[in-house]
């Protein structure tokens, strides 16, 4: 898989982290762990702008941050011009995002979600291709958002 996945999380969320990038590596995939490293309490916005950062610039690369509900990852990273995260706790919505809005990033909770839910969602992911068609015309208003505001 050529695909590189950036990943990272907070300080509730590394055993989960960790079990996703074995997870994923055992999959093929290309995995770039950006931390944090140790269960020491951290502030998840660090993580969120270095995740979303990283997927900006590698525009064939998607991104995965975890928290303990994943709605916090999501705000953070979704200050990052051309982030484009969501936050999901099923597996349907995981594929959709990808499918429909494009998403560049999968956040997830920790707290949420157990470990079985967070692979079949991050599959989703990561297998789901963005269908375009009408779907880009909403994508680029999304966009267009962020540019104007």
């Amino acid at each position: 898989m050529s695909k590189t996945i950036y990943i990272g999380c907070d300080h509730a969320a590394l055993h989960m982290k960790n079990d996703i990038i074995g997870y994923l590596n055992d999959k093929g995939y290309n995995v770039e762990d950006l931390g944090p490293y140790t269960p020491e309490s951290v502030d998840y916005p660090i993580y969120a702008e270095k995740v979303g950062k990283a997927v900006v610039a590698d525009k064939a690369s998607l991104g995965i941050l975890i928290c303990g509900t994943g709605i916090g990852m999501s705000l953070a990273a979704n200050k990052v011009k051309g982030v484009r995260a969501a936050a999901c706790s099923e597996v349907y919505s995981a594929k959709l995002t990808r499918q429909h809005n494009d998403a560049n990033i999968l956040c997830l909770g920790a707290r949420v979600i157990g470990i079985e839910t967070a692979k079949m969602m991050v599959d989703a992911f990561v297998e789901t291709d963005f269908e375009g068609g009408r779907h880009q015309r909403r994508v680029d208003m999304i966009m267009a958002l962020e540019e104007n505001n």
